[in-house]
């Protein structure tokens, strides 16, 4: 059965090649990431990436002081936009002061997507461990083009292309192939506002591939609590054309809502199956038509 991971950082497809126009700094391994100023524009390009960075460290851990809910619906899509097949799963999540998360499931149908194999790998990646892939410790693997500035709603925002580096490093890319559990790296464009330096949407997708196939994710972020942009809404239509051919349409919708603060220490007691409460073994859920991505909460 052919496969797919999903994920749900910020998906898309790396924004193709403009020409590079002035080259500020290179990489020295993987101790700092290799910067381009395509758009010409007097911008210290280092200084932002290195803050944003520092801001998605932070954005990760503040999250595991809070639980949330997270809506998740994967289709498959037959010939004249007939839905063949559906995954859903909604789920409640918390985290336990070590940062380990747990998930209730709240409602889960019974499956009826054949076309693709919902792997646990997939279900990991719903529970947004690559939301913050570009954390501090993380962006010296990636390449990183800065594009000029682009509006959305009411904020400015810097934009920039990601490219891992590893896509360019065969020795690198062999060692990941025969790894067991291959580490996986975001590729694609993010948003980041030009006051509080967060990532405020993302569009792109996991890599490398290998045998599977990932889709194009677009991703937005809303702030919480007045500080932290968190993910709240992601967004996938794409065709995945494997080794043998074949091309399964996959659409996605994910949500996350009801973002609480944790108020004291959380004690984790299992219900039922263990896969009922630890994300590791839990599975997703049912899509919209063609949904509009709720607005950015402009800055107080």
């Amino acid at each position: 059965m052919k496969r797919v991971l999903l994920s749900v950082l910020a998906a898309a497809s790396v924004c193709g090649a403009g020409a590079a126009a002035r080259a500020q700094t290179s990489s020295a391994g993987n101790s700092a990431p290799s910067t381009i100023n395509r758009s010409g524009a007097p911008v210290d390009v280092e200084r932002i990436i290195r803050t944003f960075g520092q801001k998605e460290t932070e954005a990760r851990r503040a999250l595991n002081q809070y639980s949330f809910q997270r809506d998740a619906v994967i289709q498959t899509v037959g010939f004249g936009g007939q839905v063949s097949g559906e995954y859903h799963r909604r789920s409640g999540f918390v985290f336990d002061d070590s940062g380990t998360r747990y998930e209730k499931i709240l409602f889960f149908p019974m499956p009826t997507i054949k076309d693709i194999q919902i792997t646990p790998e997939d279900i990991e990646d719903l529970g947004g461990v690559n939301a913050f892939a570009l954390e501090a410790a993380k962006i010296g693997d990636y390449n990183f083009s800065y594009v000029g500035k682009e509006k959305i709603d009411e904020l400015d925002t810097y934009v920039f292309d990601v490219t891992p580096k590893v896509l360019s490093d065969t020795g690198r890319l062999a060692s990941l192939k025969r790894s067991k559990t291959p580490e996986r790296y975001f590729q694609g464009r993010v948003w980041v506002d030009d006051q509080d330096y967060q990532i405020v949407k993302a569009r792109g997708k996991g890599v490398p591939e290998f045998d599977q196939r990932f889709p194009t994710f677009e991703t937005y972020r809303q702030q919480i609590d007045g500080k932290y942009w968190f993910p709240t809404y992601a967004y996938a239509d794409d065709s995945l054309t494997f080794k043998d051919g074949s091309v399964i349409h996959v659409r996605m919708l994910i949500k996350y809502t009801d973002f609480q603060r944790l108020k004291g220490r959380v004690t984790v007691v299992e219900e039922g199956n263990p896969g009922d409460t630890q994300d590791k073994n839990t599975q997703p859920a049912k899509p919209a038509a063609t949904p509009t991505p709720p607005p950015t909460k402009p800055k107080p």
